[in-house]
């Protein structure tokens, strides 16, 4: 693939060749004309002498002869000089384009470094105002709206967080408190709904606040992250068996947290009475085994996309705890891959920057890169 770069000094070479060619050969043909028209009225020579000896000059050549000898002299001056302009045309097309270039690569530098989390940045394209100063002022203003609606996102995920959350709160309390036991079966109904909303709202803010990328990155250990989750989460169904190896993530520590408890919650409530979760980190790779019922080969792609849920037996969720699990990956820069188990179940991997384990040979299903 050629680059624009190259294009161009192929373009300026060509037309400073092209042009050069046209004129000297234009310049020799008429020389030659002219001096064809001049000399040939001298043509006319006197008869030929014998040369006697040493003591006499040699007779002087005649002179269509030596016009044949100026003009072919003058041919191989022209190949030279064209080969010569030929290096030259394309160390100069080379440079200039370049220079040309320059703003653009600033450009491209600017917008590969953009992320949720830098859109502060500018090009700031100094010069004069030409195309490409209008291209990167463009860009710029682009930018500024982006970070604009980016910030009003942020805003309203905070307000919603606590306008949503506050009045399920309430709710929650005045089914509790308010409502007899003699009531039982629909006060735990209104309790369980109250419960699922509250999960349901979580998530979406989880999930909202990953994909919008990470503002401060710190150092997180993650098998310290891990060794909680499980401590934490005991199933008395399914069996749970965890082995780490100290490995430190840059990354916030909430979202790592609920990328691992929505992991293993997923492995746990796909399962069945008597199962098995085997949760591991090592080399940076964070691997979730776990067994149950073979996943359906039209509904793997399913696995990472929100609000699809697979059949289970052990409660039902909102759908989205595989999807919080992509897109926190993917604010951290992490790679997510699922393959099935034999047998039934489905075995989840997550590669962290720094890890040195392939990921080859396992289909990707999430959306993180």
């Amino acid at each position: 693939m050629t680059t624009i770069r190259t294009r161009l000094t192929l373009i300026y070479s060509g037309l400073f060749l092209l042009t050069s060619v046209v004129l000297l050969i234009t310049v020799n043909v008429l020389l030659r004309q002219a001096m064809d028209a001049r000399i040939a009225p001298l043509a006319v020579q006197p008869p030929e002498r014998v040369w006697r000896g040493p003591g006499e000059r040699p007779p002087a050549p005649r002179l269509p002869d030596l016009v044949d000898d100026v003009i072919s002299y003058q041919w191989e001056m022209t190949v030279f000089t064209v080969a010569i302009l030929s290096l030259v045309s394309l160390v100069v097309g080379w440079t200039i384009a370049r220079r040309i270039l320059r703003p653009l690569h600033r450009i491209t530098a600017t917008a590969r470094r953009l992320s949720l989390s830098t859109l502060h940045e500018r090009i700031a394209l100094a010069g004069p105002q030409d195309e490409l100063k209008e291209l990167a002022d463009t860009f710029d203003a682009m930018l500024d709206r982006l970070e604009r609606s980016v910030a009003g996102q942020r805003r309203f995920i905070a307000n919603a967080s606590h306008e949503l959350r506050t009045p399920l709160a309430v709710q929650r309390a005045a089914i509790e408190i308010g409502l007899p036991e003699d009531v039982g079966e629909i006060r735990d109904k209104l309790l369980l709904h109250n419960r699922r909303a509250e999960g349901l709202i979580d998530a979406l803010l989880v999930l909202a606040q990953a994909e919008h990328g990470l503002d401060d990155r710190s150092p997180v250990a993650l098998d310290e992250v891990v060794r909680l989750v499980v401590a934490e989460g005991r199933p008395d169904e399914v069996a749970v068996t965890a082995r780490t190896e100290p490995f430190a993530v840059e990354g916030d520590p909430v979202l790592l947290n609920r990328l691992v408890t929505n992991l293993l919650d997923n492995a746990v409530r796909y399962n069945h009475p008597g199962g098995s979760v085997e949760v591991t980190l090592a080399g940076g790779v964070l691997t979730v085994r776990n067994t149950g019922p073979d996943v359906p080969v039209e509904r793997f792609g399913d696995l990472f996309e929100p609000f699809r849920r697979l059949h289970t037996t052990r409660g039902q969720g909102a759908g989205l705890g595989l999807s919080i699990v992509a897109s926190i990956a993917k604010a951290h820069d992490a790679d997510v891959r699922a393959s099935p188990r034999p047998g039934g179940g489905l075995e989840i991997v997550v590669t962290f920057p720094g890890s040195a384990e392939p990921v080859a040979g396992r289909r990707a299903l999430s959306r993180a890169p």
